[in-house]
């Protein structure tokens, strides 16, 4: 595609419309439907959205789901299937949720971006021979060979090669991250690019070259026609799009894939077990696979997916209210668990407004004049393009000389006015002093290796010298020592036109100073930023700009900013090394997209979880490569289609916010899961027990599973739980030893609970139980255990001590409410029979209080134990 474009820039308009089968009076419309049904429409194809079957498809694979389903197939196998119902119905509930936020997500962008002007100006003829005609049509229905005019304020449709241009200025921000407009015109016969040799020079990349403007940029100022050259995914951006990496493992997809590969430990280390004492115990192994069975269906915490996409889809909608759209739900989970934070300078830690910091001569010493040279070159740009679309360097430079009152062009008018462009880094204009014909100057400023490259002659304390080898370096060295500052220079020269007609002189200049510029801090950008540290998120710049300018921008903010890197210091790197530097680094100054994505995935491979803040073209690779991509709604089209989360404005106070909101969310999801696998588990170490002394199983495999049900049910209040600040305070994801650590120590205590119920079962109900009395058993049984559990969600929910206990949520107490009514309405009521239940004695309650308050006790003193032990909580 580069390649293709090149050999276009470089051919004539006229070549380039042969090639393209048009002419400057556009295609008619016969030709433009034929070619729309061809090449189709205008816009990349991955921005069509996903329809209901692939995104199910996406649902279905996640690993809580899958789990479901094989439970589903064992329990249809075993002939059970209400519990496969049962499970099937949860396993849809949660796809079904996670396709519908999905589809607002998409619809939240797909909002977004229709509140940009979608048409662009085309040169039609309605029939072939008749007249031309500019009209508007929707950008979609572009084609191949359109002629289409370009004006201030207008989105460059397709891409295109200019035929004709007057003083048409680009703003290329959104594809290469440069904020400085480009000058953009049809042909290089306008303006002759030289180095100090006199050697013309010709540009390097496509964004350089004055002859094409690519899909994405803006035009600011001037005007345009072009003939398209590409639409759709044969744009440089499509092209981009498709040469994207496929999106890799997240963090949020690597902590599920742990916890369901130790759930599935748990259940296929359970299931023998039972199977084996029960079988072994009373020699029915039909009955013991039966019983087996459910209580691996019971070990699971079935509500999983449904109580993650919950939990998820509820803290999207309180980040749409703060202005975050959420595109996929687990970028909720790796924002929270995000520990460094990758992004550029301008914008986000910077206001993007220009100011003037310092005025100098060679020598280094303040000089006014300098200031009213660069002035005045502005001021003439600014006048050719209009107060509207006024560069912000060259705006800076204005205002400056206003309040000093500098005004140097008394008895100067202006010849001609070259902007700003990348190719050149220079603008350049010429004025003539109306009291003497013939004496026109040349005044060009930019960048100091452009200017200088101009230069042969240098100018101090009036006089003006050689630039020697010798000057030569004292310069650079002075250029050096003021970007240590951190400001951001630019030189400025003067010289006398010579040439040809309509050529400007950009050889033979005198140096007559620098102009210091900078971008002034954003407010609230320090305290962002102590709010990240305390977050356990560290910051790392990744930008295009000067290494010292990065470092400065990093000091004012508290940000330390160490050694800066360029992106040349990492070519020859490999990715281990690459990982080493990345490590130890703040600062990544003058990267290319490139190199930006291998940052990310360097700091990915040491286990961190990386988040990236950008917006353009040039940030779609690093987007994919990260954990979570953040970007603005007004970001390139690849940059929001490769992004996880789109802010409505690109403040890192608001980003340190979402990351709270995140947080909470992980708490209450990973709250469900070590409570509820805790329970599950202290159940199927007391039942292995218990089949070993009785005998006959403990309870009926009906009565698990409806308990199991009850239960699980009952956890969905916790997706609107209460979290504790402290679970906010740092990065977090999931930690399958820690869940196996959590679920041993509370499993062991929740399995003492049931053997002491056992225990005052036997003594209630006598030694030798009859089968009335195994019928009261398992309803003794299947009350304590669910009271239980209901205690556990309470005692455990939260990391506090009685001292600052921290009370559940109302839809939480509410449904433990109804978990003790229930278990109560079944054992007593009318379904009773039916399960399997009788109506337990008095005497037993009494001994149900004893252990539901020794449960209590020991559940506290572990909790405490716990926390002393492991330094944390859930």
């Amino acid at each position: 595609m580069p390649a293709r474009l090149h050999r276009l820039a470089a051919m004539s308009p006229l070549q380039v419309l042969r090639l393209v089968d048009s002419s400057l009076s556009g295609l008619d419309e016969p030709q433009a439907q034929l070619r729309a049904q061809r090449d189709g429409e205008n816009g990349p194809a991955a921005q069509r959205p996903y329809g209901w079957p692939q995104r199910l498809r996406r649902a279905m694979v996640n690993p809580f789901v899958l789990i479901l389903f094989c439970l589903a197939a064992v329990s249809a196998a075993t002939e059970d299937l209400p519990a496969a119902a049962v499970i099937i119905t949860l396993a849809a509930i949660s796809c079904v949720l996670q396709v519908r936020q999905e589809q607002r997500a998409d619809q939240a962008v797909a909002t977004l971006r229709a509140m940009v002007a979608r048409t662009a100006t085309v040169v039609r003829r309605a029939r072939p021979g008749g007249r031309s005609v500019a009209r508007e049509v929707p950008t979609d229905h572009l084609v191949p060979g359109d002629v289409v005019r370009l004006a201030a304020g207008e989105l460059v449709p397709a891409d295109i090669r200019l035929l004709r241009s007057g003083d048409l200025m680009v703003n290329q921000a959104l594809l290469t991250g440069e904020s400085l407009p480009a000058f953009k015109h049809a042909t290089l016969d306008g303006l002759e690019v030289h180095d100090a040799a006199g050697h013309s020079r010709h540009p390097a990349t496509l964004f350089d070259d004055p002859r094409l403007c690519l899909l994405g940029s803006m035009v600011i100022g001037g005007s345009g026609t072009g003939v398209v050259v590409g639409t759709g995914t044969d744009t440089y951006v499509g092209e981009t799009r498709r040469s994207l990496p496929p999106r890799g493992e997240t963090a949020f997809d690597r902590g599920v894939r742990g916890v369901s590969r130790t759930l599935i430990r748990v259940m296929l280390a359970a299931a023998p077990a039972v199977l084996a004492v029960n079988a072994l115990a009373r020699e029915n192994w039909p009955q013991a696979f039966l019983f087996a069975m459910s209580v691996a269906v019971g070990l699971t915490p079935e509500m999983l997916p449904v109580v993650t996409t919950t939990v998820l889809a509820r803290a999207a909608a309180l980040l749409r209210a703060r202005g975050l759209i959420v595109k996929r739900l687990p970028a909720i989970h790796n924002l929270g668990a995000m520990d460094v934070l990758c992004t550029d300078k301008t914008g986000t830690l910077t206001q993007n407004r220009t100011t003037v910091a310092c005025h100098l001569d060679p020598a280094g010493v303040s000089d006014r004049s300098v200031l009213g040279w660069a002035a005045l070159n502005s001021q003439i740009n600014a006048d050719r393009l209009g107060p509207l679309f006024c560069d912000p360097l060259d705006e800076a430079l204005i205002r400056r000389a206003d309040e000093l009152g500098l005004r140097i062009d008394d008895g100067l008018s202006p010849v001609e006015a070259f902007g700003f462009d990348v190719a050149r880094r220079r603008a350049t204009v010429v004025v003539r002093r109306t009291a003497v014909p013939g004496a026109d100057t040349v005044i060009t400023k930019g960048a100091v290796e452009e200017v200088l490259d101009c230069c042969t002659w240098v100018r101090s304390g009036g006089v003006d010298r050689p630039l020697s080898p010798d000057e030569r370096l004292r310069l650079d060295e002075l250029a050096a020592s003021l970007y240590d500052a951190g400001v951001r220079l630019l030189a400025v020269a003067i010289g006398d036109r010579y040439g040809r007609r309509g050529a400007v002189g950009e050889r033979d200049m005198t140096l007559i100073g620098f102009i210091g510029l900078r971008d002034d801090l954003r407010n609230g950008v320090p305290s962002a930023l102590a709010a990240l540290a305390g977050q356990g998120v560290s910051v790392k710049l990744v930008t295009g700009d000067h290494p010292q300018v990065a470092a400065r921008i990093c000091r004012e903010a508290g940000l330390p900013p160490g050694r800066p890197v360029r992106g040349s210091e990492l070519d020859p790197l490999d990715d281990a090394a690459l990982a080493d530097l990345a490590e130890r680094t703040t600062i990544f100054a003058r990267v290319d997209p490139h190199q930006k994505a291998r940052i990310v995935t360097a700091l990915r491979s040491r286990g961190h979880t990386v988040g990236y803040l950008g917006d353009g073209l040039n940030d779609a690779s690093a987007l994919r490569a990260a954990d979570v991509g953040v970007c603005v709604e007004n970001a390139a089209p690849v940059a929001r289609a490769s992004a996880d989360v789109i802010m409505a404005s690109k403040d890192l106070a608001t980003l340190s916010g979402a990351l709270g909101l995140s947080r909470r969310a992980f708490v209450n999801i990973i709250k469900h899961i070590k409570i509820t696998v805790s329970s599950n588990v202290g159940n199927v170490t007391a039942v292995v027990a218990a089949g070993a002394l009785l005998p006959f199983l403990p309870m009926l495999p009906l009565q698990i599973l409806v308990q199991n049900l009850l239960f699980d049910v009952s956890q969905l209040c916790l997706a609107f739980d209460r979290a504790d600040d402290g679970g906010n305070s740092r990065p977090r994801t999931f930690d399958s030893g820690d869940l196996l650590r959590f679920v041993v120590c509370f499993g062991i205590l929740n399995s003492l609970a049931d053997l002491a119920t056992f225990a005052a079962l036997r003594h209630v109900l006598g030694a030798h139980l009859s089968p009335s009395a195994q019928v009261l058993f398992h309803t003794g049984w299947f009350v304590e255990n669910l009271l239980t559990q209901v205690l556990a969600v309470h005692l455990l929910r939260s990391d506090g001590s009685l001292r600052r206990w921290s009370w559940a949520s109302r839809p939480v107490l509410v449904a433990s409410l109804a978990i003790v009514v229930a278990s109560l309405a079944l054992t007593a009521g009318p379904f009773a029979g039916i399960l399997g239940f009788r109506a337990l004695p008095p005497a037993y309650f009494g001994w149900l209080a004893v252990v539901l308050a020794a449960f209590c006790v020991t559940t506290l003193a572990g909790k405490f134990a716990y926390q002393r032990a492991v330094r944390s909580w859930l």
